[in-house]
């Protein structure tokens, strides 16, 4: 495709305005003539998309699944925007090979999605579900007929019912470490990428400290603090029943939507207390993986209300991992100050950007910092963004079209710093965008679009979006565009 000049750039651009205020519509974009910003990716950069299991597979009740808490909390009235549900959702049960034909559309050379444990396992433990395991067995094997390869996350907060007491119950990270040691033996002969548990404080803390995810529940400190244990036990028990039932090379890892830290100008003090919020702002969950021990400042904080360890937990907790994925979507500011912990973190003030969800601040630069607060602390050989995107109002224009185009201003500007921290030798190997198709957002219901394809929730006709275009060129370039 030949380069256009500026001139006849400006030229094309005004007769396209002239074009929609005649037409009144806005013209379809067509991506391949956008010049490549230079901004290139090194070679062997792996783009894909991510989803979770139960906000698009839907099938809730059929061939043997079981309940998940996820079933029980969104059929429970009150806690779910407008009752939604995941009965259905995208019905991707169905339809994995229309959704695994629009990654192929895409380019993208890696798919990230999770097992719904409830559906290979109904109460948890004990029986399988041959259906199950089917299932997936047939995605994996179709992802692979069309060159995508498959990053399994076993356990992406829909607990089955059945297990008592949920993750209060000590025993339940041992049965997770059952199931990801089935899962590991029946499909690690296609599948070489794993993760465990996809962020911990989502189905520790908004599940059990503050109610807001499923399973509901308001605990006092000390219980809610040994749910957390229990969460990176399961972690910890997963990785090594991984190990044990996985051929040699197989990458293991999780997905941790790290709390990410930007300092509020790069100089080496502001640098530096940004270094240390990422520590302690993850104490009880990534810095304790990454150590092998909690940090003495969250124990000291916690007092008796610390979590209460048994022999070997932290040997499991402290497995050695060959990647860690790191889901990313904004930050906090931070600068040095004189406290005893050496920063302070900056509140944001009322007139800050924002997406379409609130809590999605516009700082791109936290793709940059996330990347290399992590590496620089604990020296991890490998990461991938195991999720980065954003909500937006998506409303299909007279033609047909969705023009997302904050969702691709969101995206444009943060892979530009992902592509600071892969220039700068941060060990940058894949991109996860979530998410392939609009879907079931947990507590939000259907109110929140954060897919790069539209899907009308009563045909679940899928769509492109604009991002889905911007995505598509990007890929097909290895650069920001």
């Amino acid at each position: 495709m030949p380069r256009i000049s500026r001139r006849q750039f400006g030229k094309s651009a005004i007769a396209s305005a002239a074009a929609v205020m005649t037409a009144g519509v806005l013209p379809e974009f067509v991506w391949s003539q956008t010049p490549s910003s230079g901004l290139a990716f090194p070679k062997g950069m792996l783009w894909g998309c991510a989803t979770a299991a139960y906000q698009i597979e839907g099938a809730a009740a059929e061939d043997g699944r079981g309940p998940s808490v996820w079933d029980t909390f969104s059929h429970t009235p009150g806690k779910t925007h407008d009752g939604d549900t995941g009965d259905v959702a995208d019905d991707s049960y169905h339809r994995y090979k229309e959704d695994i034909q629009l990654l192929k559309a895409l380019g993208v050379s890696t798919y990230r999605f999770s097992i719904s444990w409830s559906r290979v396992f109904p109460n948890g433990t004990g029986s399988l579900n041959p259906k199950g395991l089917d299932y997936y067995n047939r995605v994996v094997d179709e992802l692979l007929a069309n060159g995508i390869t498959p990053y399994i996350t076993l356990f992406h907060w829909d607990l089955p019912q059945a297990l008592p007491g949920g993750w209060q119950n000590r025993d339940t990270s041992k049965a997770f470490g059952d199931y990801a040691a089935f899962i590991g033996k029946h499909l690690s002969d296609r599948v070489k990428h794993f993760m465990t548990t996809n962020e911990f404080v989502c189905f520790t803390d908004l599940g059990y400290r503050d109610g807001r995810f499923a399973p509901g529940l308001k605990l006092a400190d000390g219980p809610a603090n040994q749910v957390r244990h229990h969460g990176i036990l399961a972690h910890g028990l997963g990785v090594q029943a991984l190990r044990a039932n996985t051929p040699s090379g197989t990458q293991i890892g999780l997905a941790e939507n790290a709390n990410v830290f930007v300092p509020v100008m790069e100089t080496e003090e502001h640098i530096k207390a940004a270094q240390r919020a990422t520590r302690i702002g993850n104490a009880p969950f990534l810095t304790t993986l990454m150590e092998g021990k909690y940090p003495e400042e969250y124990l000291r904080h916690e007092d008796a209300n610390a979590p209460k360890v048994e022999p070997g937990d932290m040997e499991a907790i402290g497995s050695k991992l060959d990647f860690v994925g790191l889901n990313i979507y904004t930050p906090s500011y931070v600068r040095a100050d004189n406290s005893p912990l050496g920063f302070a973190v900056e509140p944001a003030p009322t007139s800050y950007p924002h997406m379409a969800s609130p809590w999605i601040q516009i700082a791109p630069e936290c793709l940059y910092w996330g990347v290399r607060n992590v590496v620089d602390l604990w020296k991890i050989p490998a990461i991938y963004i195991t999720e980065n995107g954003c909500s937006s109002d998506d409303v299909p224009n007279t033609a047909g079209h969705i023009e997302d185009t904050d969702r691709v201003m969101y995206l444009r500007n943060h892979l530009t710093h992902l592509h600071r921290a892969a220039t700068e030798g941060y060990p940058v190997k894949g991109y996860f965008l979530w998410s392939l198709l609009d879907n079931f957002e947990w507590a939000d219901g259907y109110s929140k679009r954060f897919g790069i394809h539209y899907v009308d929730f009563k045909t679940l006709t899928r769509t492109p979006k604009q991002s889905a275009e911007y995505y598509r060129q990007m890929i097909a370039e290895n650069a920001v565009v």
